[in-house]
């Protein structure tokens, strides 16, 4: 199985850790898409048959994947379309792969059909990470418009999430993690070349701000 290959050319390469790709309208989400999943085998029909293909998967990564490492699983929580796959079916979902000792899952959505209604707007998809979180306890990763600084730790305050991923975000802006622990008070590590990109940088205007 090529996923299992992969995640043991992850680990021989020497990463920390591994997400599973379950989302967007790829292989495992097609699984379990009821708009998309059409067949009439043990791999189709009902819930229990749609997952059964990403839970096997799941498993056979799981079972080589080191146990010190940290494992997720990426899922769309809702095809955003009337009769597709939902947050409800997700959670089902979360509590099996729970089950096989993943440490994590990342909540995102959509990506199965054209016909996706997607309501996107900032934090819209923190509604997901919240269900799973407080449903199955495992935890939860939220994704998607997270932008800002404050908005990112509000979730976190919350307890709506546990963790908060960035991709287009840092394509825009590599350093985002350095800015906003500037922004919450917090000195980041970097290397001294640096300190002079910006005055809030330089260890002795930043240790001075902090004792004002």
């Amino acid at each position: 199985m090529d996923f299992v290959a992969a995640a043991k050319r992850a680990d021989e390469l020497g990463l920390d850790f591994l997400e599973v790709h379950g989302a967007h309208g790829y292989l495992l989400h097609n699984f379990l898409s009821p708009l998309v999943n059409k067949r009439t085998d043990k791999y189709g029909g009902d819930l229990g048959g749609r997952m059964r293909f990403v839970l096997e998967l799941a498993k056979a990564v799981r079972d080589v994947w080191p146990q010190h490492k940290p494992l997720g699983i990426r899922l769309s929580c809702t095809d955003w379309v009337s009769g597709g796959w939902t947050i409800d079916d997700t959670i089902v979902l979360a509590k099996e792969i729970e089950k096989l000792g993943y440490d994590y899952i990342t909540a995102s959505s959509g990506g199965s059909v054209p016909e996706q209604d997607i309501k996107i707007g900032p934090s819209y998809q923190v509604p997901f990470a919240k269900a799973i979180k407080r449903e199955v306890g495992i935890i939860t990763v939220a994704v998607g418009l997270i932008t800002e600084t404050k908005q990112a730790e509000s979730i976190l305050a919350q307890g709506d999430a546990d963790l908060i991923a960035l991709a287009r975000g840092m394509i825009f802006n590599p350093r985002w993690p350095w800015q906003a622990a500037l922004e919450l008070g917090v000195e980041p590590t970097f290397p001294v070349q640096y300190e002079r990109a910006h005055p809030a940088m330089r260890k002795t205007d930043f240790l001075k701000a902090k004792r004002d």
